[in-house]
């Protein structure tokens, strides 16, 4: 599948996928804990990556998803955003990001990237826009400041104790971004307890439909 992975593949591939389709899953190294704060403090997004068979998997999902419902956006309002949504353009409760539960979801990703065990990789799905520069549409200062505010309430401030140890988080730029049509932040977590994982990604009465 390497050989012709350029041509088949249902999105542009970086030189780190095209890497990682080089090997097989015994000689993937997987994202450390440590490795990930490095990669996420010096902003090196481009450097995160699947596991080979994941990411095969992936692309082939993509493809047949893009072919049964036009694009992943249409898929996503179809099975995983909220109801209440409804199509874009979004029409918010609230113009700043996460100030409202009804304007955000928070879901486990369908396709992680590769990790060590006990990392948990999840996403927030936002109906308000986050704004972005219009340079690398990376995040602005402020809205980095709105984001880092919401990911320390709602997800380390519910783990007590020692909680901003086990949470990391970051959005990436535009020309990174798999789904560009709804905004969202990943967000990672270690060793958390499987009952926190379910009430952080619950749904919620404010996201089903009137």
């Amino acid at each position: 599948m390497g050989e012709n992975t350029k041509e088949e593949a249902p999105f542009p591939l970086t030189d780190v996928d095209r890497h990682v389709l080089s090997q097989t899953d015994e000689e993937f190294e997987p994202h450390t804990w440590d490795g990930l704060r490095e990669l996420l403090e010096t902003n090196r997004l481009f450097l995160l990556k699947r596991k080979p068979s994941d990411l095969r998997r992936y692309m082939e999902w993509t493809a047949q998803t893009k072919a049964k419902y036009g694009s992943i956006t249409d898929y996503l309002i179809a099975h995983r955003l909220p109801q209440a949504w409804g199509r874009p353009p979004f029409k918010p409760v609230s113009e700043t990001p996460f100030a409202d539960p009804s304007d955000y979801r928070v879901l486990i990703n369908d396709w992680p990237y590769g990790f060590v065990p006990g990392i948990t990789h999840l996403v927030v799905w936002s109906r308000t826009p986050i704004p972005v520069d219009n340079t690398v549409g990376d995040m602005t200062p402020e809205s980095r400041r709105t984001v880092a505010d919401f990911i320390k309430r709602y997800f380390v401030d519910s783990l007590g104790p020692g909680g901003e140890d086990k949470v990391m988080w970051f959005k990436n730029w535009v020309a990174l971004q798999s789904v560009r049509t709804v905004d969202h932040v990943h967000v990672l977590v270690r060793d958390v307890d499987p009952a926190v994982l379910q009430e952080w990604t619950k749904e919620h009465e404010c996201h089903k439909s009137p």
